[in-house]
């Protein structure tokens, strides 16, 4: 048995704090199952009840994930999506320090409901630390499209392929809204409907104001927090909210 500390504190948080500390020296691993709660409560001595207030609190901080009727697992790092920043996803997840593998799912002209037919439309998956954490869809639109077809898009992003191709890209817009996770996009991801998502639509533009790349990207909420750097000329945000 586990001991915890009798000094008027709470039971509960000082396991938290046992479980924190476990996770943040590496003794349970991102994306590694804890041992069951029945288990934890016996090592700890306390009820089950005891056990769960300690597990919501470090789901509370993030260190957790709890998947019903699969257990209870040590949270990924997460990713920071950095606004402000005229850059692909992927370089900047390279520049955390984050491995990044690409998956392409397609790279094909088709017709396109913004830029009409001829258009390149690029699927990909971003998978980090072993789990598929974005879904991402692009398009391209003709003239831009054709000398993109024979990229490796699993190695190459998208804007150096276009600056490679004399098209570089000079600014964008870009709408970060909360969503739940759909039917599109859940067999990409692998993880049950309705998970809490973010999801990113980006028009980007070359210096003469074409728009060059109509982007959708579905981000698993729990893989990635959003960051602004904020200064005076740097980023524009605007909030929004529904009426009631």
């Amino acid at each position: 048995m586990i001991h915890v500390p009798r000094d008027g504190e709470p039971r509960y948080r000082h396991i938290a704090a046992d479980l924190a500390r476990k996770i943040r020296t590496g003794a349970y691993s991102p994306g590694e199952a804890l041992p069951s709660q029945r288990d934890l409560s016996t090592a700890y001595g306390v009820t089950l009840m005891t056990l769960r207030q300690a597990l919501r609190q470090l789901s509370d901080e993030g260190l957790i994930v709890q998947q019903p009727g699969r257990g209870t697992f040590v949270s990924p790092p997460h990713l920071a999506y950095r606004l402000g920043s005229l850059r692909s996803l992927t370089d900047d997840l390279r520049d955390q320090g984050f491995p990044v593998r690409t998956t392409v799912i397609a790279a094909t002209l088709a017709s396109s409901p913004r830029f009409g037919d001829g258009a390149l439309r690029l699927e990909r998956v971003r998978e980090f630390a072993g789990r598929p954490s974005v879904h991402q869809v692009s398009w391209v639109p003709s003239p831009f499209a054709a000398p993109l077809l024979e990229v490796d898009f699993t190695t190459t992003a998208l804007y150096t392929a276009l600056s490679a191709a004399g098209v570089p890209v000079a600014r964008a817009t870009e709408t970060i809204s909360p969503g739940l996770l759909d039917a599109t996009s859940r067999p990409h991801l692998h993880e049950p409907a309705n998970t809490a998502v973010f999801v990113s639509t980006r028009l980007t533009y070359t210096v003469d104001d074409t728009l060059v790349v109509d982007d959708r990207a579905v981000i698993l909420g729990t893989a990635m927090e959003i960051r602004a750097e904020r200064a005076a000329t740097a980023l524009s945000m605007t909030w929004s909210g529904t009426k009631s």
